[in-house]
C-alpha cells in the first residue's frame, strides 16, 4: 500500500471520530410514567378495600334551554382499581386482617 492512501484513511477515521464524539446529541430522560386506571386516576385515589374511586370530575351543566349554566363536580363512576398494582401486594399476602370500622 502506497502511504497516500494509508494518510488519507487515518485522516478520515480521525476526522470520523471527533465527529461522531463532539457531534452527538443527548437524549432527554423519560418523563417518569405514572401508573393510571382506566378512568383516568391513581392508585391512591381508589379504596383499598372496595376499589372503588372517590376522585371527583368536572362536568358541563347546563339549563332546560340547552345553555351553559356552569359546571358540576360529580362522582366517578369507576367500581374497581384496574391499573397496574404495587409490587408488595402481588408477591406477599397482606399478615394483618382488615380494619373493621
Amino acid at each position: 500500500m502506497d502511504p497516500i492512501s494509508l494518510l488519507v484513511g487515518g485522516a478520515l477515521l480521525a476526522v470520523g471520530f471527533v465527529g461522531g464524539r463532539f457531534g452527538r446529541r443527548r437524549a432527554a430522560p423519560p418523563p417518569p410514567v405514572t401508573p393510571l386506571c382506566g378512568c383516568g386516576h391513581t392508585l391512591s385515589q381508589h379504596d383499598r378495600q372496595t376499589d372503588t374511586c372517590y376522585a371527583e370530575l368536572r362536568r358541563d351543566t347546563f339549563d332546560k334551554r340547552g345553555r351553559w349554566a356552569g359546571v358540576a363536580w360529580v362522582p366517578c363512576t369507576c367500581r374497581q382499581y384496574v391499573g397496574p398494582r404495587p409490587i408488595d401486594e402481588v408477591f406477599a399476602p397482606r399478615l394483618l386482617p382488615p380494619a373493621v370500622d
